[in-house]
């Protein structure tokens, strides 16, 4: 490998003399403006800290949030596929504030009959509608969904309270003091959606047989987040942007049909009374074994099971501590497996269930993507708290919520299935598992910023699946995301936009801010870095509610790099990279000064005259002496092939100079500057480079780090690339 000479030939006080001297001279009139300097600090958009979220993005000592019990009595009603239930909800006011009222979430309401929602987006004529959606949408038909509320008490007596489409106000009778709690019950029931003809996170799916797979959440009224930093949040929900929600302690009843497969948030607290003596024997058996899954429930026994209906009931008792929801899935049809993961020296249970359309490929990989996802992420994170995580199988699902998730991904009818199908269903697996660590921990709110849990995991899913499967996963998210970011400004919104309204939904959420914190690691700051600051988010605001401010200022404050001129490009602005070269000028030695030199040194001579023996360099080969530098070099080799470049940067985004040098005998040299080579000018900056033999190619961004849209600027000799070829490049696979 050639060693790369930095040449500093630099007069620095002359040069700056001579240019204050002219601009004195010109005398012109400027117009005044404020900093637009990529790398000025984020205090004019960053919210002011705090005694609750502090500077450096750690919670402040005074730092409070709620607390929300419940005990809820649920049956599922499978001839009508209703459910009914009971619950009867704490409220801790953990806050400095006295509250009048309490906010409750209605999802369900969204897709009532007098829902906004369908109201709210643009519709063109389909060309086609089945006929209940005719109905409903011509003949105003309505499907019958949405919250009925039976009741709402306190101590016996009717609450006052007002619902307003999906959120729901409890009148309180006087203002919760804190430190007060508040108790009160709801009784309620609502109409389950088909998944596949209604759509919603949950509801259920039919099959030709009959039989029904339930993946039930968002399924009683819970109430919303309040905090310091907004309130409450009572943001309604118009289907998109997810939850905000309190942590708390759930003890729920799930009634339903006797010769169904159940499983839920919590531990099980009735084994004997729902189990089989075999079932609890192999469930025992899956709790030692850290290898393979065990089958609690066989295909075989499954397929028995679906052939029959009882008309007798069940009740699965589960209990859940720390936890900011509930949810869970029942069928006859379920295939049921688990495995023992070692997560740091703590046994967690890795678990799936799944109808036999969904083998052979969930029995073979799904129990075992929840186990390494449990790993995997316990090491960029913290240690997985929670007893256990379940993968649910459902033909058109991905959807998360504590310790459960419900994923697509199914074989096709005769059982074969392709790469794309198995890379699609281990992608959702890990990704809907990684959901336990963000938002179901580290919990944010999804309702307003949809990257703080959506980004954050699609990041950590990135490290995590290449680890499961490399050539099945092979990526480079940052090149991936040129094809968004280069395209139509008009229908690209920055990150730092509330999930309802952007545009280009999936690359906003979650590519783009997974490609940049990619970037973070890999390109600007380094694993090292990177991770010790990305786990000390993680453990700060395990169990909290963080803020984009908490994040942004914790990676600054654990890795001690200024960051802010990243956090602000690519976050808050539509911004691109593009990086390129603009002229490379060959220069030689001599031991001529140039015409220039000469009257400088005339000008200056005392400065002069202090540095000794000069050699000079040149533009004009003609003068070029390489043996100016011999009778200094001391017998070493010395670099006569010189060359100027200067890199041009037609993006908005400052990012770091990743140069590769390529020499004629072949061999390659790597350097990267900082991005903060743009900090005086990022339009357009120098550097030089020599080497003892000549250089054939320079090459910016070689290994396409840092999300160039426009790579034909990117090597001298510039390169007559075939664009079509570049963007078949950058959109395969």
């Amino acid at each position: 490998m050639k060693k790369i000479y930095l040449v500093v030939f630099s007069l620095f006080f002359v040069v700056a003399s001579n240019i204050a001297q002219e601009k004195q001279e010109a005398k012109k009139t400027q117009q005044g403006h404020t900093d637009q300097n990529k790398f000025r600090q984020m205090k004019d958009v960053l919210a002011t800290a705090n005694d609750q979220h502090t500077a450096s993005g750690a919670p402040g000592h005074q730092y409070t949030q709620q607390k929300v019990d419940y005990v809820m009595n649920i049956r599922l009603e499978e001839s009508t596929n209703k459910i009914y239930g009971d619950e009867n909800i704490t409220y801790h006011n953990n806050s400095k504030d006295n509250l009048d009222y309490l906010w409750l979430q209605l999802d369900q309401n969204m897709r009532a009959d007098d829902s906004k929602t369908p109201l709210a987006s643009s519709n063109a004529a389909a060309a086609f509608l089945t006929p209940d959606n005719f109905k409903t949408s011509f003949m105003k038909e309505g499907k019958g969904f949405g919250f009925k509320i039976e009741k709402v008490e306190s101590d016996g007596k009717p609450l006052s309270h007002t619902i307003n489409s999906t959120m729901m106000r409890i009148n309180l009778p006087k203002a919760l003091a804190p430190g007060e709690t508040f108790k009160f019950s709801i009784k309620w029931n609502y109409k389950i959606n088909d998944i596949n003809i209604d759509g919603g996170r949950s509801g259920l799916e039919t099959f030709p047989d009959g039989n029904n797979n339930y993946t039930i959440a968002q399924f009683f009224p819970r109430l919303c987040v309040y905090d310091n930093v907004q309130g409450w949040q009572n943001m309604q929900f118009w289907g998109r942007s997810e939850f905000a929600l309190e942590f708390g302690d759930y003890e729920v009843n799930l009634t339903v049909p006797a010769d169904h497969i159940v499983d839920a948030t919590g531990v099980l607290q009735n084994e004997k009374d729902v189990l089989t003596k075999e079932q609890r024997n192999r469930w025992e058996k899956a709790r030692k074994s850290f290898k393979d899954p065990v089958l609690i429930v066989t295909q075989q026994e499954a397929e028995i099971a679906e052939k029959g209906r009882v008309t007798t009931s069940k009740t699965w008792k589960f209990k859940a501590e720390q936890v900011r929801d509930f949810a869970f899935a029942t069928s006859r049809k379920y295939i049921w497996d688990a495995m023992a993961t070692n997560v740091n020296g703590k046994t967690v249970m890795a678990v799936s269930l799944y109808p036999k359309e969904g083998n052979p490929l969930w029995e073979e990989h799904s129990t075992k993507a929840v186990a390494h996802t449990l790993i995997e992420y316990s090491k960029l994170t913290f240690d997985y708290p929670y007893p256990k995580a379940i993968s649910v199988h459902s033909e058109r699902q991905g959807m998360e919520y504590p310790m459960i998730c419900f994923n697509f991904g199914r074989p096709d009818a005769d059982g074969t299935y392709s790469d794309r199908t198995k890379k699609g269903m281990l992608g959702v697996i890990i990704h809907e598992v990684g959901h336990n660590f963000f938002p179901m921990i580290v919990n944010s709110d999804e309702r307003q910023w949809t990257w703080m849990d959506e980004g954050l995991n699609s990041f950590v899913e990135i490290l995590a699946e290449l680890t499961y499967d490399p050539e099945l996963f092979a990526t480079n998210p940052t090149n991936e995301i040129t094809r968004y970011m280069g395209g139509d400004q008009s229908n690209i919104s920055p990150i730092m936009s509330q999930g309802d309204y952007v545009k280009q939904f999936g690359p906003n959420a979650y590519s783009k801010p997974a490609a940049g914190l990619y970037m973070l690691r890999q390109t600007i700051m380094g694993p090292e870095l990177f991770d010790h600051a990305f786990r000390t988010y993680a453990k700060r605001w395990m169990f909290k509610h963080p803020t984009p401010e908490d994040f942004f200022r914790t990676m600054e404050d654990a890795s001690s790099m200024d960051l802010d001129w990243f956090f602000r490009g690519w976050f808050y602005t539509t911004d691109v990279t593009d990086i390129g070269i603009k002229e490379v000028k060959p220069l030689y030695l001599t031991d001529k000064p140039s015409e220039r030199v000469t009257k400088l040194k005339e000008q200056y001579k005392q400065y002069f005259d202090g540095l000794g023996d000069l050699v000079y360099i040149t533009d004009n080969k003609e003068e070029a002496n390489s043996k100016a530098m011999d009778m200094y070099a001391a017998g070493k080799e010395v670099p006569s092939f010189i060359y100027s470049v200067e890199f041009e940067k037609p993006g908005g985004l400052v990012m770091p100079i990743i140069v590769e040098l390529t020499y004629a005998d072949g061999s390659k040299v790597k350097q990267t500057f900082p991005a903060q080579i743009w900090m005086q000018d990022d339009t357009s900056v120098k550097r030089v480079f020599a080497s003892t033999q000549e250089i054939t190619n320079i090459t910016v961004d070689p290994d396409l780090e840092t999300a160039d849209v426009d790579t034909s600027n990117n090597s001298w000799p510039k390169k007559d690339a075939d664009k079509f070829d570049q963007f078949k490049e950058k959109i395969k696979d």
